[in-house]
């Protein structure tokens, strides 16, 4: 397990506080951001989802992506945060 930053764990939070939902892609960036900044657990290539549970497969493949770019876990914490602060300028913040 990686180390989390205080801004990343607010940011988790704050991510649970928009006041509308973001779009599914921007759900997924987020997700993908997660993972990675997180690494509970690491990214396994062998537990690809079933091909015909799409939600899954569609999380599974935007962290695949983020870990084929070579993200490090701190850098992703760090787009998270950034990512998180850009949606709260568009869908506004309980906080």
């Amino acid at each position: 397990m990686v180390a989390k930053t205080a801004a990343f764990e607010k940011a988790v939070t704050d991510s649970r506080k928009l006041k509308a939902k973001p779009t599914n892609d921007e759900l997924l960036e987020l997700y993908a951001f997660f993972k990675q900044g997180s690494q509970d657990p690491p990214f396994n290539p062998d537990d690809k989802p079933s091909a015909f549970n799409f939600q899954a497969k569609y999380k599974f493949n935007a962290w695949k992506k983020v870990v084929d770019e070579g993200l490090s876990p701190k850098d992703a914490q760090a787009k998270y945060v950034a990512l998180v602060e850009k949606l709260k300028g568009v869908y506004g913040f309980e906080g």
